[in-house]
């Protein structure tokens, strides 16, 4: 097909990338059903991502800003990247280009390209390759791409946090799988360098306290360890290595499972964690600014990415990076494919305890029914049975009564 048709196609592809992020955020009783626990708000917000031909390095970058169409940018000068280093910027797919050179705002922040509405900043330290040629198919020097890409908004369940309740000299790192929160208590005054502290936990949150636990010491690496339910604590120094009697750290772990009790001994999920299924762009609490999530460890299975980059190849008439995207599109599918599969399986699990639970209503009605209802006709008949006697005691009775000794003379 020529540059024309690739044109074209790019115009429905953009839209179809838009459908895909309305449809993550998909709401049910007015609950977003892909965030997580954030489910007031949207999953997933349009947003810009660079890509790059790979020529040159750049550890981190930041866009901002807003753009229609895709922006394509070229350096003209190469090396470690400084203030005044130029380049040049398009945004009708190469036709035409504008010139200008990298700003220094000074440090820490990062580099910046002003391209228009967009601002690329690009991270100190960064090398770029010069190229004069126009092609922009070309694979020499440093080639980027400013296309769409989606951020998600939701919750993640991917890491773990320790905060200290109050100051302190020590710093806590977990491991292990928790759902809800754990207080870890020290019992006694001590130091990092003791070998054994003796610590209490709490599984509901210090209401009821497991006693008498014993922790174990790496002297090497100044660290002490402590066991708890889910997992280990390990507590490091933080410039000091004093431990308060009564301090505490508190295990908190990221969740995004929303689950319902189904029956006495099982829950089923019933919301998804967007960027596990369609990828994007992601920031990190603990992190500085947004990156591409691997979705089953692979940024080919990120479907925001993949779409967002045949955009931007589309839109620019890169031929290798269409045929890339395409490829690259069809592995993006199978992290949707496999969650729908997990859908349908929760959806039979609810279809059996349906099933179940219907089938205890019947059991319990008809038990109930066996104590509380009766057969009417049986009922009559006893009934009619018990008047008869009735009315023969009281007939006998009264012809008793009527019995004297005057009758007798």
């Amino acid at each position: 097909i020529s540059a024309e048709n690739r044109e074209q196609i790019s115009y429905e592809v953009r839209q179809l990338f838009e459908q895909i992020v309305a449809l993550s955020n998909t709401r049910y009783e007015d609950k977003t059903i892909f965030s997580g626990h954030k489910t007031e708000g949207e999953a997933y917000c349009q947003t810009l991502s660079m890509t790059s031909n790979g020529n040159g390095t750049i550890p981190d970058f930041v866009v901002n800003g807003d753009s229609e169409s895709t922006i394509l940018v070229q350096f003209t000068q190469g090396g470690t990247l400084a203030a005044g280093m130029t380049y040049r910027w398009s945004d009708d797919g190469g036709d035409t280009w504008q010139n200008g050179s990298v700003v220094d705002p000074g440090a820490p922040s990062r580099f910046q390209l002003n391209l228009g509405g967009v601002q690329l900043d690009l991270a100190r330290g960064s090398t770029v390759v010069a190229n004069s040629a126009t092609d922009y198919n070309d694979a020499e020097g440093t080639w980027m791409w400013i296309r769409p890409s989606a951020e998600y908004l939701g919750d993640d369940s991917d890491s773990v946090e320790v905060d200290p309740m109050q100051n302190s000299d020590v710093l806590g790192q977990a491991a292990g799988t928790w759902t809800d929160n754990v207080i870890v208590r020290i019992d006694e005054a001590t130091t990092l360098a003791d070998s054994a502290i003796s610590f209490s936990y709490s599984l509901d949150g210090g209401s009821n306290w497991i006693q008498s636990n014993v922790s174990g010491m790496d002297a090497a690496a100044s660290s002490a360890t402590f066991v708890v339910p889910g997992g280990i604590l390990t507590l490091v120094s933080n410039g000091g290595n004093t431990l308060t009697s009564g301090e505490q750290f508190v295990i908190r772990p990221r969740t995004a499972a929303i689950n319902v009790q189904i029956s006495e001994t099982e829950t089923v999920t019933i919301n998804g964690v967007g960027k596990e299924i369609f990828g994007g762009l992601y920031q990190d609490p603990d992190a500085s600014n947004a990156t591409a999530v691997l979705v089953d460890n692979s940024i080919e299975r990120n479907l925001f990415e993949t779409v967002g980059k045949l955009v931007g190849f589309l839109e620019t008439n890169n031929q290798q990076g269409c045929q890339e995207a395409l490829d690259n599109l069809r592995q993006a599918s199978q992290p949707v494919l496999n969650y729908a599969a997990r859908v349908g399986g929760r959806e039979n699990r609810l279809a059996v305890s349906q099933q179940v639970l219907e089938g205890r209503v019947l059991d319990n009605t008809e038990q109930m029914s066996k104590v509380e209802d009766v057969d009417l006709s049986a009922l009559m008949t006893r009934m009619a049975q018990q008047e008869l006697a009735y009315q023969a005691v009281l007939k006998s009775s009264s012809m008793i009564m009527q019995l004297s000794l005057v009758s007798l003379i």
